[in-house]
């Protein structure tokens, strides 16, 4: 952070960025407030877990056959209620919802699109490992003041006008980016402020660090194996073999990636041939995190954000991080290694 510019809060930052574009409203501006102020009440429940009665499962099950956990649920309930009712949204869609998820028809009809998921990681709660909420905004294509369509939300990730996610770790971070950079936030809880700590995030276009499950190895494709053969094969010319990180956390382990330079990778295996990640809720925010920060994501064989959507809930293999090593994942999955 610049010292001539002080001590910027989120709020602050953001109508700094909007005198640069004589245009904006402040409506988007208003988007982002709410989610901070629902990202301040996840972390006030996450911070107490162990201490109230949000650890554990309800006992339900999601969409997707997963047992539900309790903070699942209070971080789903938060966002929606901080954010139906501030008429910058037409409509919202999220992992933990079957279908679209409507503003109720007392509160005006935004022009913004709002998917997300409320708690990534949600499976490493009771064991006091990183988590986080991951957002991904679009504006609507369907006429200003009805109700949010299927349509709205299944753009493809290019169309993206903001992203961004919510670290809730030693400290809570709100990362976002709305097409000027990636930034980050710091929370202060002793003045309840989200404080700029990361202003315009680069990620290094090579890193000798990789993120996956190891032990799914013998689900993978040949050139999935491939790959893991070789980063893992000592060779001091090209820095190998790389360092293994594996949370298990998404947000977490794309964090220490954007940071400081490396790849995670969520492939394919023969238990999940379409991969396990959702797309609109996980893989096109954060591919539009990488690029704007200078790295890549893919699935292989398309760019992530070049993806056409068919459904609310649709999964995609993920290789994202450090630009170089995508590159060099995808020669391997395309058979040119």
């Amino acid at each position: 952070m610049s010292p001539k510019k002080g001590i910027l809060t989120l709020s602050r930052f953001m109508f700094e960025q909007e005198r640069e574009f004589p245009e904006a409203t402040g409506e988007f501006s208003g988007l982002l407030s709410d989610m901070a102020l629902a990202a301040k009440v996840v972390a006030r429940s996450v911070n107490k877990a162990g201490l109230i009665e949000v650890l554990g499962f309800t006992g339900d099950e999601n969409i997707f056959g997963e047992e539900v956990k309790k903070l699942d649920i209070i971080a789903f309930e938060t966002f929606i209620r901080a954010l139906d009712h501030g008429g910058h949204l037409c409509v919202m869609a999220s992992e933990e919802s079957d279908g679209l998820i409507k503003i109720p028809s007392y509160h005006e009809k935004g022009k913004y699109v709002l998917l997300f998921d409320p708690l990534d990681g949600s499976s490493n709660i009771d064991v006091n490992v990183s988590i986080g909420t991951i957002f991904s905004m679009f504006r609507r294509i369907s006429p200003d003041g009805n109700d949010g369509t299927l349509e709205d939300c299944l753009q493809p990730g290019y169309k993206q006008v903001g992203a961004g996610y919510i670290l809730y770790g030693s400290s809570t971070m709100f990362v976002y980016s709305t097409g000027t950079g990636v930034h980050g936030f710091t929370f202060d809880p002793s003045i309840g402020e989200f404080l700029l700590s990361n202003e315009d995030l680069k990620i290094p276009e090579r890193g000798n660090m990789f993120s996956m499950n190891t032990g799914y190895v013998n689900r993978w494709s040949q050139g999935i194996r491939k790959y893991y053969e070789y980063v893992t094969t000592l060779d001091a010319k090209t820095k190998r073999p790389y360092s293994l990180r594996y949370i298990g956390s998404l947000v977490a382990d794309f964090h220490r990636s954007l940071l400081y330079g490396g790849v995670f990778l969520y492939p394919p295996d023969a238990k999940s041939p379409k991969g396990k990640l959702r797309l609109m809720y996980e893989a096109n925010p954060l591919a539009f995190l990488v690029e704007q920060a200078g790295g890549a994501a893919s699935d292989g064989h398309t760019p992530i954000l070049q993806k056409q959507p068919e459904e609310i809930h649709e999964r995609t293999p993920l290789y994202i991080g450090s630009k170089d090593e995508v590159k060099l994942i995808e020669e391997f999955i395309q058979g040119k290694r």
